[in-house]
């Protein structure tokens, strides 16, 4: 059995979840996703929120804020547009099916670029990771909350172990923090500005990344 995520393998997992995903995930998440939009809110502008999934977060940005809203499944975002139409949430000003690997904004679009819990859940996290720092502008932010997994230990060979099964759920779960190091680490216009722990059971993380105006090498 692979462990490999595929896009056909997201689009179906999150097409299951859709009719459930704020009901199974709204409270055990809720922490994560407050701390990333106000250390979103904290720079402010045009933000893009990546995954932005049921829209479930929406209702949480400040209405000076103009906000754009991608995801790869459709049945995800029409919970969103629902969302945004009956809350009337006039700071929305769009939300569209994208891959999160291949971003159609111009480069230095946003101020912010916001992922919750999804760098994880796509086929190439560091494709994904390249596409938002091209797109948020110099002295912007990007800001994730998501899974860090075990670099080692016995956790670690239970999520090597798992991620045939979880894979069908539409995520992984051996995603190291090396991985976020190394990418960091080839990139010259990118810092990290904090990593904080994140519940449930602290293997989640608030990662905050600035991006200078050195460009990338």
């Amino acid at each position: 059995m692979t462990s490999e995520l595929d896009q056909v393998t997201v689009k179906k997992a999150y097409a299951r979840w859709a009719p459930v995903y704020d009901l199974v995930f709204g409270k055990l998440f809720d922490r994560g996703r407050q701390a990333a939009i106000a250390a979103a809110e904290q720079v402010g502008g045009r933000i893009l929120e990546v995954g932005v999934g049921t829209g479930i977060s929406l209702p949480d940005y400040s209405p000076g804020n103009r906000i754009v809203g991608i995801d790869l499944s459709e049945p995800m975002l029409c919970k969103a547009r629902a969302r945004v139409e009956q809350m009337s949430l006039t700071n929305v000003v769009r939300l569209e099916a994208m891959d999160a690997e291949h971003l159609s904004f111009a480069d230095d679009s946003f101020d912010v670029v916001i992922a919750l819990y999804v760098v994880s859940t796509v086929p190439n996290p560091e494709a994904a990771l390249d596409e938002f720092a091209r797109v948020v502008r110099p002295g912007g932010e990007i800001i994730l909350a998501n899974r860090v997994g075990a670099e080692a230990g016995l956790r670690r060979a239970a999520e090597e172990m798992l991620q045939p099964i979880v894979r069908q759920l539409g995520w992984r779960t051996e995603f190291p923090w090396s991985r976020f190091a190394l990418w960091i680490e080839q990139r010259s216009d990118i810092h990290l500005i904090e990593r904080l722990p994140m519940p449930p059971f602290g293997h989640f993380s608030l990662l905050r990344f600035g991006k200078s105006d050195q460009p990338a090498s």
